[in-house]
């Protein structure tokens, strides 16, 4: 990474926003949406992610986001280097055919879908979320992406929390993972 870049990086974790006890008690909420509300920030995620995914990932045909923070980069990274952009969201919210996918987690299940035809066998896949915490949501959009023939290139993610162990279970299952953020600490 080059020194501007990690100069990028730098201004988006200094402005990352914590929130004590939420979702539960005793987590520490990483938000990247109190990075957001800072022009200049913007403008150094949107540099670190296409920057990043122009060196890393040139032959990418996709960009596929998770619901709802992903969508906000997956467009972002997608427009800028003209290709297609493609949501992943929770069950009932795409319209027409769509494949399915459960996933656990820490506080029951849930359903991930994608509409069928939007990725083609063989196009290579760049998913992307805003954090990878137990990695449950990021191995549910993986098997969509290849349930419809797609090749996963890339895991991406801004924020990673380290201790719960997602990107273990990623790479476990073959995935290659990249975050910009890692946070040791959860509590």
């Amino acid at each position: 990474m080059s020194a501007d870049q990690s100069a990028n990086v730098e201004l988006i974790k200094k402005h990352i926003g914590e929130y004590p006890d939420f979702p539960k008690k005793g987590i520490l909420f990483k938000d990247i949406f109190t990075a957001l509300r800072h022009g200049e920030v913007c403008k150094a995620i949107k540099s670190v992610l296409v920057s990043y995914v122009r060196e890393s990932c040139p032959d990418v045909q996709v960009i596929v986001g998770l619901e709802a923070r992903g969508f906000l980069f997956s467009l972002l990274i997608a427009a800028e280097l003209g290709i297609a952009s493609v949501p992943i969201r929770k069950k009932g919210k795409l319209p027409g055919s769509c494949a399915q996918q459960g996933y656990v987690l820490e506080y029951g299940t849930d359903v991930f879908e994608i509409q069928q035809g939007s990725i083609t066998s063989g196009q290579k896949v760049l998913i992307i979320d805003d954090l990878l915490a137990t990695g449950g949501t990021m191995d549910a959009a993986n098997k969509l992406v290849q349930q419809l023939g797609g090749v996963v290139e890339r895991n991406v993610v801004i924020i990673e929390l380290t201790e719960l162990g997602g990107r273990k279970k990623l790479e476990a299952s073959g995935s290659n993972v990249h975050s910009f953020i890692q946070y040791h600490d959860v509590e």
